[in-house]
């Protein structure tokens, strides 16, 4: 567990984006194997190997593949995208003396974490280089910008009533002197930056600091973006581990609705596993099982009532199986009941997790990639404290699990 939980660390802190998640698994499945495909060329897949593809660089599916498809796949779906401040197109202003970037939030973001934080700069730029368009992603992992809070002598209401406005609150500042962006930004491309012409970016602030084990006894992991790149390294470790047929798909662009050519309301994952199957498509969506894992909201224990009692999860007791009348979350008890008899057969412990009645309730790819592929579908996720902060805490041993249960999930028809 230890190495597993080291390595996932290791993983987010090395994926500030989406492109850096998906490049950095495109990396190691490689290195287990796989063989990347390109979308807009032919196939020729070989039996018992495994392949991968990547829609812009944010999204990747990878899969093994068998001719014989009696079984079905275990499709484990997650998202390479967390909340954040984007960049905007054009940012810089001044103020007070200082100069400032213009941001929009990304998603659902807790906004009042931000405050106070070292922040890097990451993601694509898009440029020319002469007359030819070319594209990097880039990565500022040194603290080029901040967003101070105001003193409380300022605001005497700050710890009972404060409110964040997220257009002229969360405004980083980074210099006093004058700054040419477009030069800063091609700088990071290279030194002699005279032959090129920023065109286009996506580039998103994040938090420098790393994730690391938290506690006296270790016992929990705190980290940016566990939301929900710890479900994207579950799904690559089980996809390398397991023997039975298996599919990750890992999309762009949850947090903001999924509607998107990257996203689970997309086409990405149903043109893929058309390709594979061709006519014998309906018959594999139906021996076939979708995992959606997306990280489960914990039992906060400052805030114990936030939950209904007896679907309450908790830290290090096990992944969380979601649950939601209204199809919020696509959990059936056929699914429900695939997933618990491997996990009772491995003993390892999970939880259940409905919302309250009264409170509404957060949804994930799982009812979007069950509608889109008429699949049976799961949804579940590792107990999480935080979520959509600029940090998040999950338990040591509860993503640990999953990946176990993921990896021998297929041998449970």
């Amino acid at each position: 567990m230890q190495p597993f939980n080291e390595g996932m660390i290791r993983f987010i802190n090395a994926s500030p984006t989406p492109f850096h998640a998906v490049a950095w698994m495109a990396e190691t499945l490689e290195s287990r194997g796989f063989h990347r495909l390109e979308e807009d060329s032919k196939w020729n897949l070989e039996e018992g190997k495994g392949y991968y593809v990547t829609r812009n660089d944010s999204s990747l599916i990878a899969f093994t593949y068998t001719s014989s498809l009696d079984k079905g796949y275990v499709i484990v779906g997650a998202h390479t995208d967390s909340p954040h401040l984007r960049l905007k197109p054009n940012p810089l202003t001044t103020s007070a003396g200082v100069k400032r970037l213009g941001v929009e939030p990304y998603g659902g973001v807790l906004l009042n974490p931000w405050f106070d934080r070292d922040l890097g700069l990451a993601g694509r730029i898009v440029y020319l280089e002469g007359n030819v368009r070319k594209e990097k992603v880039i990565t500022i992992d040194s603290p080029i910008a901040f967003i101070p809070s105001l003193a409380i002598h300022l605001d005497r209401e700050a710890n009972s009533s404060r409110s964040v406005n997220a257009q002229s609150d969360i405004v980083p500042i980074i210099a006093t002197g004058d700054v040419d962006l477009e030069a800063f930004l091609l700088s990071q491309l290279e030194e002699d930056t005279a032959n090129l012409t920023l065109l286009a970016h996506e580039l998103s602030f994040y938090d420098l600091q790393k994730g690391s084990f938290v506690g006296v006894h270790n016992e929990f992991i705190t980290s940016a973006r566990l939301d929900n790149l710890l479900s994207c390294y579950v799904g690559v470790q089980a996809i390398v581990e397991s023997s039975s047929p298996m599919m990750l798909a890992c999309m762009d662009h949850e947090e903001v609705g999924s509607d998107s050519h990257v996203g689970a309301g997309g086409t990405f994952v149903e043109e893929t596993l058309r390709r594979i199957a061709g006519e014998e498509f309906a018959p594999l969506m139906r021996r076939s099982l979708m995992v959606s894992c997306d990280n489960a909201h914990a039992q906060h224990p400052n805030f114990p009532g936030k939950h209904e009692s007896e679907h309450a999860p908790i830290l290090n007791k096990g992944v969380a199986i979601k649950i939601n009348s209204n199809q919020r979350y696509a959990t059936s008890s056929r699914t429900m009941g695939r997933f618990l008899q491997c996990a009772k057969a491995l003993e390892i412990p999970t939880q259940t997790f409905v919302t309250r009645s009264d409170m509404g309730c957060g949804s994930t790819i799982g009812p979007i990639s069950a509608t889109r592929l008429g699949v049976e579908t799961i949804d579940v996720g590792v107990p999480t404290l935080g979520m959509h902060s600029i940090r998040e805490l999950s338990g040591i041993s509860d993503a640990y699990g999953l990946c176990r249960i993921l990896t021998r999930l297929g041998d449970f028809q």
